[in-house]
């Protein structure tokens, strides 16, 4: 049974938020904190527990208008302290669809394609329709950041990060090959794909009630990265550094959602990059509670119930989960509660509703 949802009178704090992860504020909280939530999960809250009309996002700005109301009420009846919105640039790459077999859902789950992608050559290179940030739409970004609660801020980024779309360029295999056969055309892509985010990032922070940047670039697996270290740090990592350098100028903190083992590169993404908080884990990898006992006295952690608890378990194992890591966790410091990676469609919604509901119960 819910006991806090939906909140009646939310009171977010961005900036308590943000000064509990940088370690300058206590609290007797552990402040909520997702990446993403799917649509399966957010429709049937929106209409169901907040009792709004739902609206599909179109292309006038009358149903965008809409649907963000939708969104940012989302976060905000849901006790976050802050409304986590990306989009990307309109990069053409090669998607392998399938319908979404989880209960309720109606639209397809996409793959990348792992073994072609859109750019194998210098010939590809050249014909490539390279996207213009000076045609992107930023209303959304704007919109949001207009009409935020008080008291919330907006953590965003752009959608997907130089790895990921390396990888979908020139697809996995095609990324390892051409690692060894053309290091040249990696170079080339790397730094138009880089260059473009980071144009796109000096729009993004432009906007007034922005807190934090957390961009997601997936460049690990199960026990390592995807390709070597020594090639992320030559082609990806030093455009996290200047993403993260351009923030920092800001005066705003820079979170990295990463799955997989990564290991090899913490020290590079610490001590290097300066990150300040780190997202997305898996216990079969590292437990979140032992990851931070090894790195949070230089860094915010954030989230880590593992998705097999939330997407297998029951609302009681949620709950139990919620209340070991806020124990552990929580008192260290430097930590808010969440999932270990993000909320697909397949995760039971009753459990979403758990974990956000405990966290809300708990205090220090």
């Amino acid at each position: 049974m819910l006991q806090h949802l939906p909140l009646a009178r939310p009171q977010p704090n961005a900036a308590e938020f943000i000064d509990i992860l940088m370690g300058r504020t206590q609290s007797d909280r552990v402040p909520l904190v997702e990446y993403l939530v799917d649509e399966v999960l957010a429709r049937p809250i929106t209409v169901d527990l907040l009792g709004r009309q739902w609206a599909e996002e179109g292309r006038d700005r009358d149903s965008q208008m809409a649907w963000l109301d939708n969104f940012i009420q989302f976060w905000y009846r849901l006790g976050y302290d802050f409304v986590r919105f990306e989009r990307g640039l309109p990069f053409v790459e090669w998607k392998i669809a399938a319908p979404d077999s989880a209960p309720g859902a109606t639209r397809q789950r996409e793959w990348s394609d792992e073994h072609r992608g859109p750019i194998m050559s210098w010939d590809d290179f050249e014909r490539y329709p390279w996207p213009r940030v000076e045609d992107f739409d930023f209303f959304p970004f704007e919109y949001i950041n207009s009409h935020l609660p008080e008291g919330m801020g907006l953590i965003s980024c752009h959608a997907a990060g130089v790895f990921e779309h390396l990888s979908f360029l020139m697809s996995l295999e095609g990324l390892s090959l051409a690692l060894y056969d053309a290091p040249d055309l990696v170079q080339a892509i790397a730094e138009r794909v880089g260059g473009l985010l980071a144009q796109f990032y000096r729009h993004l922070l432009d906007l007034d009630h922005l807190v934090a940047v957390f961009p997601g670039d997936d460049m690990g697996f199960r026990t390592g990265t995807l390709i070597r270290p020594d090639a992320l740090r030559r082609y990806c990592l030093p455009w996290h550094k200047r993403y993260a350098e351009m923030t920092h100028a800001r005066g705003l903190p820079y979170f990295l959602h990463s799955c997989g083992n990564l290991s090899t590169i913490m020290e590079d993404l610490i001590e290097d990059i300066g990150i300040d908080g780190k997202h997305s884990y898996e216990d079969a990898i590292i437990p979140v509670q032992d990851f931070q006992a090894r790195y949070g006295s230089r860094i915010a952690v954030l989230g880590g119930i593992d998705l097999n608890i939330l997407a297998a378990g029951t609302p009681e194992d949620v709950r139990r989960q919620v209340r070991f890591l806020m124990q552990t966790c929580g008192s260290r410091g430097r930590y808010a509660i969440g999932s270990g990676n993000s909320i697909p469609s397949y995760v039971p919604l009753q459990n979403y509703l758990a974990m956000v509901d405990e966290a809300l119960e708990f205090r220090l």
